[in-house]
This record gives structure tokens, sequence and C-alpha cells, in this order.
């Protein structure tokens, strides 16, 4: 007697079926609007009208023109580079110190998390305080252990507003960093490390020379998330220097709503965020050509 076969004995439409949700999701709140964006990228679209002309390339030559454009692009490069680069350091560190037993493990890993979870919005206000020019805590503490000769307007000079910018991305991101970091040590054969101390070898060389090679794949998929998550963030710098001062701040979120949205020019706001794309290509490739590397390397 054939026994009469079901969904769950179709592997290739069971498969299907549970993922075309996620597909549709993924396609009606990103691929449509991404589509509409670059349709509206090619033509002189307005906020508060529905008709509008094709134009070509005309916004993308104005925006390529703009000096303001121009160092958003640098801006972004600059953040999204360095906020990773200074959350994977201190993400490492974090990584190292949790592997350690002591008092307290669990309050800390809690506390370790509020970061990742806290609204951004309220996060950034927080921040804004933090670096106020009259109010700053970071001011008062230098001032106090007499490191500060003079006084730091770290939100009125472009200088440390952009680097108050990388410090609080990298605020950020440093929790996922730190999970992702501390899973791959726990994926390292404990036998390797186990050979290596038996070697002599100490701690900055068991580090150097053995698990940070191992964990390059691991630490550019990390890289790679929190690439994406920071250079399309609009609500840090929004919030902290709305581009400011005199548009020195910019990244490309910002000066795409600042266009799109707030200067009811649609088609040109679209051509900037557009402008993200292949950087982000550009980014993802080169982690991604990393980490298989650093695989093949491994094996």
């Amino acid at each position: 007697m054939t026994r009469r076969r079901t969904l769950a004995d179709r592997d290739d439409i069971l498969g299907a079926a549970m993922l075309a949700p996620s597909l549709a999701y993924v396609l009606a709140l990103v691929g449509i609007p991404f589509a509409l964006a670059i349709v509206l990228s090619f033509t002189d679209a307005t906020a508060g009208s529905l008709h509008f002309g094709w134009v070509g390339l005309r916004n993308y030559a104005a925006i390529v023109a703009d000096p303001i454009f121009l160092k958003a692009l640098r801006n972004t490069a600059i953040v999204t580079l360095a906020s990773q680069a200074l959350a994977v350091v201190l993400a490492t560190g974090a990584a190292q110190v949790f592997r350690a037993a002591f008092p307290g493990k669990r309050f800390a890993r809690f506390v370790l998390l509020l970061p990742w979870a806290v609204p951004v919005s309220l996060a950034a206000i927080a921040w804004t305080w933090i670096f106020d020019s009259t109010f700053s805590v970071i001011n008062w503490t230098l001032k106090v252990a007499g490191l500060l000769p003079g006084w730091l307007y770290w939100l009125g000079d472009p200088v440390l507003a952009l680097l108050a910018i990388i410090i609080v991305q990298a605020w950020r991101i440093f929790p996922f960093a730190t999970v992702i970091v501390l899973a791959g040590l726990s994926s390292i054969p404990q036998d390797v490390v186990e050979a290596a101390i038996v070697d002599g070898a100490g701690f900055w060389r068991r580090l150097l020379r053995i698990e940070l090679p191992l964990l390059l794949p691991v630490v550019a998929v990390a890289v790679l998330f929190g690439v994406v998550y920071t250079a399309t963030d609009l609500g840090v710098v929004y919030i902290l220097t709305g581009g400011g001062p005199a548009n020195a701040t910019h990244v490309l979120p910002t000066l795409a709503f600042q266009r799109g949205i707030l200067g009811a020019d649609l088609g040109q706001g679209a051509a900037i965020g557009v402008f993200l794309l292949p950087f982000l290509i550009l980014v993802a490739v080169g982690m991604l050509r990393v980490a298989r590397r650093a695989e093949v390397g491994a094996r």
C-alpha cells in the first residue's frame, strides 16, 4: 500500500512555503521602497505634488558637483570605518574579560547589552547632554582630573563633532560585536589553546597569533553588519548635530533627509540615498572576501 505524501514529505515545497512569508515581508518593506527610490532619483519629483517628469541623470550630476554631498560622502566613510574599528577593538577586549569567571558576570552582561536595547533616539538625546558645551560630563571630569587646560565644544567644532558621532556609533555597535566575538572565542578548539599554553605562549602571543586569525571570519561578519547598521543610520547624526555646524557633519542619510524631505526635493534626496548602495556593496564584497580567505587559511 502506497502511503500518501503530505507537505511535510516534500522538502522542496515545504522550504519554499516557509520562506515565502519572510521574502514577501522583505519585498514589501525593502524591495518596493528601494525600487521607488531608484525611479524617483531620475525624476524632478517634489514633496506635496503627484506630478513629476523624467530628468535622467540630472540629479546625480547635481549632487556629484555639490561640495556638501562630497563632504557627506567622506564623513559617511570616516564615521563608518572609524566607529567599526573602535567597536571591534573594544569588543575583543570585552570578550576576553567575559570569558573569565568573576562575581556579577551575569549582571555585567546585562549592562553590556543596554546600548543595543536602548532606542536610538533616547540614546542620542542622552549623548547630547554628555557632549553639551556647558554641562558636558566629559569636560568636567577631565577638568577635575587636571587633564583639560581649556574647554572642548564637542558639538560646535567640526572635528570634535565628527569625533563625537564616531564615539556614539561605536558605543551602539559595541555590544553586538562583543556577543559575536565572544561566540567566536567559544568556538575555538580548546586543544589548540592548551597546546599554545604548553608551548609557552603568553596571553598576547595567543591573542595575536592564534585567536585573532581564527576569529577573522567572525569579526568580518560583525564588521559587515556594523557597517550596514552605521552607514544607513539617520538618528544619531540628526539628533546630535543635525549635520552641523555649517553642514560639516552631514552623512548621506541626513543629507538625503534634508534635501528630500525638509527641502521637498524628492528626486535629489532619492539620488543621495541611492548613492549608499555602491558604497555598501563594496564594503560587503570586501568583508566577505576577507572572511572567505580567513576560512581557507584556517583550514
